[in-house]
């Protein structure tokens, strides 16, 4: 099972933040440090000192780490252009000597678009399924070659298709191409992108009951498409709220703002034996990869409890 960290520095967060706990992911043997993208805090507070960007922040860790794997969950495919993202990625994936993973979904925030002026088109699952096509088809395009592509969203022609990330595809090894990681809870159309461009889908904050049928509707749509469900990564997203007993698992949780009672329900969440056999009821479905989501940043003994005491356990 790989355990990665998750972080929501739109909450306000600075790089150095974010550094000391990609510094500790890394040293504490877990899988990757992985950020959201968005631009404006959610719920309470200010959000000081404010948000940072996802791609310029991964840029500083591709230098300022060795072995944890670097990504987004999710890139909103409203924040940039197809080409620019194509090319931004390649470079940190350059910069990190090939760690890095496209987390891309189809944008969701409203509000985040409003306060920073950035348009919320309608048809954002259409974008985001031409912003599939167009990453993967500039990684993919021999070098010396030109893409070009037109859709009812976005028009390329005749693109160089540079710069090339270091890694290749995993769907098809002779093409350059990051692992890309999509997405949601979408009965049909979110499965299909998946099946068709993804190295992992992911299930981020479900409801723990329906992970079964989520779960089997992208295999099914592997299926459909002719691959092998096996090819897939599945993944699920959860907050974590850990603790040597209960006294410690509720003065996390208030840290954090929620109800003890409701966190140990929905998340990675109690004592490390809870956490353990939680993961482990995710891996029984088919899970082999989960994100820690770490809401308070500054808590480092969180992150070495969990070490110690659970990825020992998963093997």
């Amino acid at each position: 099972m790989d355990v990665r960290i998750f972080t929501e520095p739109q909450q306000g967060a600075t790089y150095d933040d974010l550094l000391t706990v990609a510094l500790a992911t890394e040293e504490l043997g877990y899988d990757a440090f992985f950020r959201s993208d968005h631009y404006l805090h959610m719920g309470d507070g200010d959000g000081l000192p404010g948000p940072t960007d996802a791609w310029t922040t991964l840029a500083g860790l591709a230098r300022d780490t060795h072995r944890v794997r670097l990504g987004t969950l999710v890139s909103s495919a409203t924040f940039r252009p197809p080409g620019i993202l194509a090319i931004q990625v390649a470079q940190v994936d350059q910069m990190s000597g090939g760690r890095v993973e496209l987390g891309l979904g189809a944008g969701w925030f409203e509000a985040e678009h409003t306060a920073y002026g950035i348009p919320y088109p309608g048809k954002r699952i259409g974008r985001l399924a031409e912003q599939l096509e167009v990453v993967t088809g500039l990684w993919g395009t021999p070098a010396g070659e030109r893409y070009s592509f037109e859709g009812e969203h976005y028009t390329l022609a005749g693109a160089p298709a540079l710069a090339k990330p270091v890694q290749h595809s995993s769907i098809d090894p002779t093409r350059a191409g990051v692992p890309i990681i999509v997405g949601g809870h979408g009965p049909t159309r979110t499965p299909a992108l998946a099946a068709r461009y993804a190295h992992e889908f992911n299930l981020a904050f479900p409801e723990l009951d329906e992970v079964a049928l989520k779960l089997e509707r992208v295999r099914a749509a592997c299926r459909d498409a002719g691959r092998d469900p096996a090819s897939l990564v599945q993944s699920v997203a959860l907050v974590l709220c850990a603790g040597r007993d209960d006294v410690e698992v509720n003065r996390r949780a208030a840290a954090i703002g929620r109800d003890p009672i409701e966190v140990r329900g929905a998340g990675f969440a109690g004592t490390p034996s809870a956490i353990v056999d939680r993961i482990g009821a995710l891996g029984e479905l088919g899970v082999t990869r989960v994100y820690l989501q770490v809401l308070d940043l500054h808590d480092l003994d969180q992150l070495e409890l969990v070490a110690h005491e659970v990825l020992p356990q998963l093997g």
